[in-house]
């Protein structure tokens, strides 16, 4: 379900499972989270671009799988559970001591939005689009929630979590979501790129200014990622999200009390 390649000083990660959208399994977030500790051992490589194959950059979470916990006696521990991997594939992502560039072409749906804000830097094409849908499942998402806030201010996380608005990568790139904004056949030579210049400057001073960014400026990010985990996992537990996830299984409008 993922590549990786090596083209220093760049290492590449590719999601790759088309049949689901690249959609976030709990297999795939263990990967992801094992596949950035490779990476972290890796002197020759300065920067991450985490990219996709297929259409779509990221679907968000696997649904058809999260319907399967909702169907199990009383699921909240496994909910639990859930939430905090989730949240541990994003603290792995902030707390990487290298840049992280995500590079996009194509739908970014909920939790893939959180990949993306976890990124330090973020090249897309302009037909990618970024869209949470978690509402309309009777979810939440309670880790996109901070780290767009956090990226992009609250009134552009306001648009996106309460007015369920699509925004394209040309808007994406005019709100801040977005920072480099090129063709799609361009998109993994600009990480690259990006890369490159990441690698003609101190290694330690990177890591000390991505640590200032993440942990210091954004001291309160991981407390609230902690919340919105907690949040999520209470979210997953309601009759409404048992009647949107069971609606999405059945391909059928959701009908909520």
């Amino acid at each position: 379900m993922l590549k990786q390649r090596k083209q220093p000083p760049s290492g590449t990660i590719i999601l790759d499972h088309a049949a689901t959208h690249n959609a976030l399994s709990r297999s795939m977030v263990a990967d992801l989270i094992q596949t950035f500790n490779d990476f972290h051992r890796e002197k020759s490589v300065r920067a991450i671009i985490l990219a996709s194959s297929g259409e779509t950059f990221c679907s968000g979470v696997n649904l058809k799988e999260w319907h399967a916990i909702a169907k199990v006696n009383d699921p909240y521990e496994q909910w639990q559970e859930v939430a905090t991997e989730l949240q541990d594939l994003i603290e792995v992502m902030l707390r990487f001591p290298k840049p992280i560039v995500s590079a996009i072409d194509g739908p970014v749906l909920g939790m893939g939005m959180a990949l993306v804000l976890a990124s330090d830097l973020v090249v897309s094409s302009p037909r990618a689009r970024f869209e949470l849908p978690a509402c309309k499942h009777g979810l939440i998402s309670g880790l996109v929630a901070p780290l767009l806030s956090f990226r992009c201010g609250a009134g552009v996380a306001a648009r996106m979590l309460l007015g369920a608005e699509s925004i394209d990568g040309s808007e994406a790139h005019r709100v801040g979501l977005v920072h480099h904004l090129v063709a799609s056949e361009l998109i993994w030579a600009k990480g690259h790129d990006l890369a490159t210049k990441i690698s003609s400057s101190a290694a330690e001073s990177v890591q000390m200014s991505k640590r200032l960014l993440n942990e210091m400026i954004g001291e309160s990010l991981i407390t609230q990622l902690v919340s919105g985990a907690a949040m999520m996992a209470t979210a997953c537990s309601t009759s409404a999200a048992s009647e949107g996830l069971a609606a999405f299984t059945e391909k059928r409008k959701p009908t909520f009390p």
